[in-house]
């Protein structure tokens, strides 16, 4: 959470930058003075462009990172603080904005790999959590310190960490409200890739150029059965998975993927 007291809207808004390096689609909060916090518009923003590269048959994969060497510092407090002279609808429609960005991008078609410097907190956290993989900086901190501002967390963040974490340690950051290193959560596997502080954006394109060569229909379909999986039991699941393979043994990923693999060659996805 970020204060901005005393500093013009303008210049404390947070934009969203959009940039193209092959298959794989950049995108950066930028707000510096602010560490990228994020509100109504820069959810509405992020929402549109998932939405928009999930039609663009180029963008096969997408990076989601924070200008400033900071990913996100999350809500704006000011913000928060003033939000209580409105209305409960009001306060409501807003989080109903940061919910839409952030099932954007768990039901997009496109993986989104988040490159974390510096820190995630707040719904900046959530934001993060809520991408398929996580590339993060040796000193970079993840924080969910609402409780020391008299609020409960939001933006799916108690989903994504009880989901991957034991109940103490969702806890120790809920209830305490204190950072927590990377490194702690890359040994609990929410983070995948730890990098040297200021190599995470590399890192993370390059992983990202992984995904963009993939099969992508495949892909798509992975995420889906990952997602659903902790809702459906197993006989579901084991449903949901057979539809999946038994379509996908009839197109042209599979037929290219297996055809690679009899031939010791490696499989070629474009144009696929």
């Amino acid at each position: 959470m970020t204060e901005q007291d005393g500093e013009p809207a303008a210049a404390a808004r947070t934009r969203v930058q959009v940039e193209d390096a092959g298959a794989v689609r950049l995108l950066t909060l930028d707000g510096p003075r602010s560490r990228n916090a994020v509100g109504p518009e820069v959810y509405r923003e992020v929402q549109a462009r998932i939405v928009d590269a999930g039609t663009d048959p180029a963008v096969r994969a997408i990076v989601l990172t924070g200008a400033g060497g900071f990913f996100s510092s999350g809500g704006n407090v000011l913000a928060l603080r003033d939000s209580a002279e409105g209305t409960l609808a009001q306060a409501t429609a807003k989080t109903d904005g940061l919910n839409a960005m952030i099932k954007a991008i768990v039901d997009g078609p496109v993986p989104v790999i988040a490159a974390v410097e510096g820190g995630a907190a707040g719904a900046g956290a959530s934001l993060a959590l809520a991408c398929d993989l996580i590339v993060a900086a040796e000193g970079a901190t993840f924080t969910a310190a609402y409780v020391r501002v008299g609020l409960s967390p939001d933006g799916g963040i108690t989903h994504f960490l009880r989901d991957a974490l034991p109940r103490q340690l969702v806890m120790e950051m809920c209830l305490l409200g204190r950072p927590m290193p990377a490194a702690r959560l890359a040994q609990a596997g929410v983070v995948n890739l730890l990098a040297a502080d200021g190599a995470v954006l590399q890192a993370a394109m390059e992983l990202a150029g992984t995904l963009a060569s993939g099969p992508p229909n495949a892909i798509r379909r992975i995420r889906e059965l990952v997602n659903a999986a902790p809702r459906n039991g197993l006989a579901d699941h084991q449903e949901a998975e057979a539809r999946a393979i038994n379509l996908a043994r009839f197109g042209a990923e599979a037929k290219e993927g297996l055809s690679a693999f009899l031939d010791k060659r490696r499989p070629d996805f474009s144009g696929l």
